[in-house]
């Protein structure tokens, strides 16, 4: 029964009262304003295309129609079932203030009024100068034309993802932030890559290595006792060259460790809030392509067409099949964060930050070409003017279509899907993401959704993809213990049809943390039971309630509460100050 996973009413009455007030400013607003689900939910695989359409001078185009647009996907025609026009693809206002000692993600309260839009600072990826040059040009950004109303939030990435302002409208604060940012060494690799490719001899990737003579010995000399120019054995030049081939690879791994773990937050992040979201990366390298697969080649002409997918600088080919090794097993990860982009909705704009390039590094950008074609975003590379590209990334919500459809492709085989758009009107510019993996994540090798939540709990930044609210309160004569009451609405949950009834599987979390950011206790609860037509249709019209009581450390000071979906394996989190009072 419903009363079995429920809290009392009366001891809800504090969140029945927010969620009406919420429920009452989501009623004012235009039902056609309401942007659907996000993409790809297992339950539907509803699949949403984002396109911006622009005429030839780079205007946004309004006032299409569903019948304007013809969409493919692998060359069958499908049927838009979904449609938002630039207008209504608007973030929600802003919901009413929340009573003290309770919390929200939802997205009224994580991003509301105003296009979202996210600067992405990639120190782990980018040289030091280049880090100074880009900083520079986002303050004269944010200085000279950031307009209040416009909605930012600006992230750092360096060990791992973190969070320099949540969104804000307000240039002032986006400049002071910018302003605290100090370009960093990079963590991994800074001092195994030379700053310009080395284009002849038999290159290395660092300077020491470099000046080694790694010719083979004489005849007349065994491989025991040769040595090269400078009098050192061939066998330890071998010995230093592989262990800087293996320095070569270990910078690649880790790099693209952390660039797909904060892709991966992001999405978490990002992928709750409706609509489209533009995120600016202004980095310097990658150490991936996105989309490693094309059905129409072979491995041989995919290596031959695209030589970013294997080494591009000069110094990881003489690395030779460690370098490669990296890239390629970076493949999976490559599927799953193109899968976890397209559900979220996000946009990447790719920013060179090493402005009007004259370097032999033209692989470099054109992995950042590809990762803008693949997620329906524009690159900027070889510019000066850095803040051009992200002036030109928040004009495009403004012309921002959004559709929807179910495809006839049933089979969900995590095979790349791709997506052609066309419009019945004359020169005009469609910008979209090309394709899709049809890819389950909770069905992928090795995957635990206790992983997910783990990662989850330890981002500061609140995840979104379950939308929940929760109040903090001392339990009444329960000695040392808090009351923690979750609301979550059950709209972002997953249903399975069950005999008898709906079946829902939710996962509860309560986490507390020191004031260093250290775990000290972490408890949680699970609802997975099959509710009755009546009782679902509360929970849908109210919301899935639980109540759960916690006794944590002395000495803690945060919470962090997560809820996730158990068969999709989304997640959302909310961070709280800790009352013992």
């Amino acid at each position: 029964m419903l009363r079995n996973v429920t809290c009392t009413l009366s001891a809800l009455a504090g969140l029945f009262a927010m969620l009406a007030a919420q429920n009452a400013v989501l009623a004012q607003q235009s039902p056609d304003a309401q942007v659907p689900a996000p993409t790809i939910r297992v339950t539907t695989h509803l699949v949403l295309v984002d396109v911006v359409v622009t005429d030839k001078q780079g205007k946004p185009v309004l006032g299409l129609k569903p019948e304007n647009f013809a969409l493919e996907e692998n060359g069958k025609a499908q049927k838009i079932t979904t449609f938002v026009t630039p207008e209504q693809n608007q973030p929600p206002a802003p919901g009413p203030a929340l009573p003290p000692g309770i919390y929200s993600n939802r997205a009224q309260y994580r991003s509301p009024g105003g296009p979202i839009t996210v600067l992405l600072l990639d120190a782990t990826n980018t040289q030091f100068k280049d880090q100074a040059y880009a900083r520079r040009q986002m303050l004269r950004f944010a200085r000279e034309q950031y307009k209040p109303g416009q909605r930012m939030a600006v992230f750092t990435l360096t060990d791992s993802l973190h969070l320099l302002q949540d969104f804000t409208t307000d240039p002032q604060l986006l400049y002071t932030a910018l302003q605290g940012y100090v370009p960093q060494e990079r963590p991994f690799g800074s001092a195994v890559q030379p700053t310009t490719p080395v284009t002849t001899g038999t290159p290395t990737p660092s300077s020491a290595v470099a000046s080694l003579d790694t010719s083979t010995p004489p005849a007349n000399e065994t491989a025991t006792s040769a040595t090269n120019a400078r009098g050192m054995p061939i066998f330890m030049v071998a010995g230093i060259q592989n262990f800087a081939d293996a320095a070569v690879s270990y910078d690649l791994e880790r790099r693209t460790d952390i660039t797909f773990q904060a892709l991966d937050a992001l999405a978490r992040a990002l992928g709750g809030l409706p609509g489209r979201k533009n995120v600016i990366w202004v980095t310097g390298d990658l150490p991936f392509t996105l989309n490693p697969e094309n059905r129409n080649m072979t491995e041989a002409q995919l290596s031959e067409e695209l030589p970013s997918f294997n080494t591009r600088r000069v110094d990881e080919h003489s690395s030779g099949n460690y370098a490669a090794t990296a890239r390629r097993s970076g493949a999976d990860q490559i599927r799953d964060a193109d899968a976890r982009l397209a559900a979220a909705q996000i946009a990447l704009y790719p920013v060179d930050a090493r402005g009007l390039s004259i370097s032999l590094d033209q692989d470099a950008q054109e992995v950042m070409r590809e990762m803008a074609r693949d997620t329906g975003g524009r690159a900027y590379v070889n510019q000066n003017e850095i803040k051009l590209g992200v002036e030109r990334a928040m004009e495009d919500t403004s012309a921002t279509y959004t559709l929807g459809y179910y495809p006839t492709g049933k089979k969900w085989d995590g095979k790349y899907r791709s997506i052609k758009l066309k419009v019945d009107r004359q020169g005009l510019d469609l910008q979209h993401r090309r394709g899709y993996f049809a890819l389950d994540p909770t069905q992928l090798k090795g995957y635990k959704p206790g992983q997910e939540v783990a990662a989850a709990l330890g981002e500061a930044v609140p995840a979104t993809q379950v939308a929940f609210s929760a109040r903090v309160l001392p339990s009444p004569g329960a000695n040392g213990k808090l009351g923690l009451d979750f609301l979550v609405d059950a709209s972002t949950l997953s249903v399975e049809e069950d005999s008898g009834g709906k079946k829902m599987n939710v996962l509860f979390y309560a986490t507390a943390f020191s004031q260093n950011g250290k775990m000290l206790g972490s408890q949680s609860q699970k609802v997975d039971q099959t509710f009755s037509s009546s009782d679902y249709q509360q929970i849908m019209q109210h919301g899935m309630m639980l109540h759960m009581d916690l006794a944590p450390p002395g000495n803690a000071t945060q919470l962090r509460l997560a809820v996730q979906d158990g068969r999709t394996g989304l997640v959302g989190t909310i961070e709280a100050p800790l009352q013992t009072q």
